[in-house]
């Protein structure tokens, strides 16, 4: 259980990490909310059938698409955002129990905050990772709670960092957020 609170988890990409989430912890997430189409075939199937309520928000969503969704919460919710492409209103991070998973280790490597830096770690760095950190209004900035890394591949970046992105969020929630 959630420390009584709902479970918001965000995604922008595919909510296949949403998913394996749950399979490894047993809880689903409350709502889930993506701005792709309801239609999108990048969408992975199995998010339709988690026992979640699935919401869509519009594509550049302001503080009170946030208020609106998150307002049956009462300020009772932890949000989870996997892979969600959108930047946070300064008042809905203050407002709001929040937490982003980013595939850069921006502890070690400051110039790695920003927009898809598993894309620009391959060759510069010796070391690749995630770190999961609370949102706060300056970007990828927050304290972080959960850092995993590992000697730069350089192949395969992609599915190494997913795989440590699973175990981060799974390190986060038994270490923060479950109750036993």
């Amino acid at each position: 259980m959630i420390k009584n609170k709902k479970w918001f988890a965000f995604f922008s990409h595919t909510g296949s990490e949403i998913v394996n989430l749950y399979k490894r912890i047993g809880i689903a997430p409350d709502c889930i909310t993506t701005n792709k189409n309801p239609d999108d075939p990048d969408i992975d199937p199995r998010v339709f059938d988690l026992p979640s309520r699935l919401q869509y928000m519009c594509k550049k969503p302001i503080a009170a698409d946030y208020d609106n969704l998150l307002s049956e919460c009462e300020g009772h919710c932890i949000c989870t955002l996997h892979g969600w492409m959108r930047i946070i209103p300064k008042s809905i991070c203050s407002s709001y129990e929040m937490y982003n998973l980013h595939p850069g280790l921006v502890t070690k490597y400051p110039e790695l905050k920003g927009k898809d830096p598993q894309d620009r770690v391959q060759d510069h760095h010796d070391k690749i990772g995630v770190v999961i950190h609370e949102v706060i209004p300056e970007l990828d900035s927050g304290e972080v709670l959960v850092e995993i890394s590992q000697t730069n591949p350089c192949s395969n970046i992609h599915g190494t960092l997913k795989s440590a992105a699973l175990e981060a969020w799974i390190a986060l929630f038994e270490k923060k957020l479950l109750v036993a």
